[in-house]
């Protein structure tokens, strides 16, 4: 072969594989601007905030390892952020949108976000991580799909459907958070809303046809329970996980969770209730949509259907039934049941008990005796540039204590590649919710009372699905376990909003000596610097 041929055979072959190396992995650009608005969630005006004019905001549809280079504009009066709940940010913890590791972006100004939805598949959610923003909207869908090489365990449904669904305030966000301020705890919601209504938003599908509904619990407090009139529900997606797929009439959905179910439209044409109730509350607040026919000639009527009427007890036998599917493919060509968590011994064993001080006779909130206090420079440019007097290494302790409740900025230090039992232990009559930012992480036990080590010849250890948030039943425990492969800053905290902003949070430094991009990425060239880090440069 000639030099020349040669040559153009080579840069062919070259160009060949950058095109399929962005064809697996393409790019995806937004541009999103957050501003106020007005809207009558509840039938009364009142400011939300709108992404590019939408309340909720815009759905985010990607693929698996797609990366996505979303510009942020803030056209509030104070700074913004933004979190990709459930996404979990490899290597890249720069990304997360959490005030451990971004800076808030000034108003008038923009961030430009770059992550990849890295080996996941499934149904995750983004909202403001700044202040109380959240209660005033700003959060959205966020739907992983697969790649054509990776088959999901269940025929591809003829639609899919994004609800978001949470609890919902009169009062702005502003009051709210005023409210936390002066040391009073959050009030009893004024509502549900399903896609930012509380009722007439419909769904409509063929007959004959399935359809998928990803729902998500994306309220500041409050556990609820979902519902189709007439129809079952059968379970195919817990946050990036495949489940065993069990039939469900109604399924309780905790705050910060998310789930997917697939529902054959098989009944008589007509129109049927899609219903949420609030749970673990006196008093029943519901929200309603409708799934419509597309032959339908029949509106909606009669009583809802009706949600359980049972409480902890209920709940926590269908959280035991929710188990991982050994068989199914995750985002890559290998079985979840192929990494066998349950032969691992762990590393630590840490348990965090909840707690809901007074201190200075102000409400606050806590874990181990810690009440979190944010500070004004990311912990995460903290440890960058070596800023003393941010982030205290042994304030929180392994275990609770029966000492006074202390302000502080707890981080946890851990070591890549180590293997965490956490066991959340609820001593209060109130339901948890916990997240951890940057992994999913295999639900291993429930249980009533106060945990003991002899608690662990109750674990599944076999088949525990894995997810990214977890509920904690009043005065009981449920125990993770966790392998802590992704290097960086990340949050643990309460999936309440209110509880988080007043405390009950820490961060979890996974790290190690050795400095490499195959663990974690650099700063990134456009990372905004507040605080003690304003003006350093890497």
């Amino acid at each position: 072969m000639r030099p020349v041929v040669l040559h153009l055979f080579c840069l062919a072959l070259a160009c060949l594989s950058i095109f399929q190396v962005r064809g697996d992995d393409p790019y995806r650009y937004f541009t999103w601007t957050v501003t106020y608005g007005t809207n009558s969630p509840l039938g009364i005006p009142q400011q939300v905030i709108l992404i590019n004019g939408m309340f909720p905001g815009p759905r985010l549809d990607c693929v698996t390892n797609d990366n996505i280079i979303l510009n942020l504009i803030n056209k509030l009066d104070e700074p913004f952020l933004l979190t990709w709940n459930g996404i979990k940010q490899r290597k890249n913890s720069w990304q997360d949108g959490v005030l451990g590791t971004n800076c808030p972006i000034p108003p008038n100004s923009n961030y430009t976000y770059k992550f990849q939805t890295k080996d996941q598949i499934g149904t995750f959610t983004y909202f403001p991580s700044t202040q109380m923003h959240r209660a005033a909207g700003g959060f959205g869908g966020l739907n992983v799909y697969e790649r054509p090489r990776i088959p999901i365990p269940f025929p591809s449904p003829d639609g899919d459907f994004t609800l978001l669904v949470g609890d919902w305030y009169k009062a702005s966000h502003e009051a709210l958070q005023k409210n936390l301020d002066s040391g009073n705890p959050l009030p009893f919601p004024d509502g549900v809303l399903i896609n930012g209504q509380p009722h007439s938003t419909s769904f409509s599908g063929d007959p004959g046809k399935t359809y998928m509904f990803r729902i998500s619990n994306v309220g500041l407090s409050t556990s609820f329970n979902f519902r189709i009139q007439g129809h079952s529900m059968k379970l195919v997606e817990v946050e990036g996980s495949h489940p065993i797929q069990n039939f469900y009439s109604s399924l309780d959905v905790h705050v910060g969770q998310s789930v997917a179910v697939l529902v054959k439209l098989d009944q008589p044409p007509k129109d049927y209730y899609i219903v949420a109730s609030t749970r673990f509350t006196k008093q029943i607040l519901n929200a309603t949509a409708v799934l419509h026919y597309s032959n339908s000639q029949m509106t909606v009527s009669g009583p809802l259907p009706a949600g359980p009427t049972y409480q902890k007890h209920w709940s926590l036998m269908q959280a035991r039934t929710i188990r991982w599917n050994l068989t199914a493919n995750a985002a890559r060509p290998n079985p979840q049941g192929s990494y066998h968590y349950g032969t691992i011994t762990p590393t630590k064993t840490i348990v965090l008990a909840n707690s809901a001080p007074l201190i200075n006779g102000k409400q606050r909130y806590a874990v181990n005796g810690v009440s979190y206090i944010v500070p004004d420079t990311p912990l995460k440019l903290a440890d960058q540039f070596n800023i003393p007097g941010i982030f205290e290494f042994n304030t929180i302790q392994d275990l609770p204590k029966d000492t006074p409740t202390v302000l502080a900025t707890p981080v946890m230090p851990a070591s890549l590649h180590d293997f965490y039992e956490i066991v959340f232990q609820n001593n209060e009559n109130t339901m948890q919710s916990w997240h951890l930012d940057g992994y999913d992480f295999w639900v291993v036990g429930f249980g009533n009372g106060q945990w003991t080590p002899a608690c662990k010849r109750k674990y599944n250890l076999v088949d525990a699905v894995t997810r990214h948030t977890t509920q904690v039943y009043p005065r009981s425990w449920t125990a993770i376990l966790v392998s802590l492969d992704n290097q960086g800053m990340w949050n643990i905290r309460s999936a309440m909003w209110a509880r988080q902003y007043l405390g009950q949070q820490f961060y979890l430094r996974v790290w190690t000596s050795e400095h490499k991009l195959s663990n974690e990425y650099n700063m990134p060239l456009n990372a905004l610097l507040c605080g003690k880090a304003k003006g350093l440069h890497a």
